[in-house]
């Protein structure tokens, strides 16, 4: 695995590049252990969350929770990727 301080984009000048590390937030059911869940996801895409990264807010009424993470990812597709895995999911409803 790169040391995160190796990991230099191609294009400086540019927003979304890659390699590099990403933050990614899931919606979804509060009884679905998202928050557990959402790191297996990436991680079963042999991506790595970085430890600590972990985040969550319930909503109001605490029927939903939203659970955020920071992953290393290689390219493009591979994003893409993980946000149609965490969209496969039937407890989540959306990802960011």
């Amino acid at each position: 695995m790169q040391n995160l301080d190796d990991i230099q984009p191609q294009n400086p000048n540019q927003g979304f590049q890659f390699p590099g590390v990403f933050e990614v937030t899931a919606v979804g059911k509060a009884d679905a252990n998202l928050p557990q869940r959402i790191p297996e996801i990436i991680h079963g895409l042999g991506l790595s969350v970085m430890a600590g990264s972990l985040r969550t807010r319930p909503s109001r009424e605490g029927h939903y929770v939203s659970v955020s993470v920071t992953f290393t990812c290689p390219d493009r597709a591979t994003h893409e990727r993980v946000h149609e895995m965490l969209r496969a999911e039937e407890a989540i409803r959306w990802s960011l």
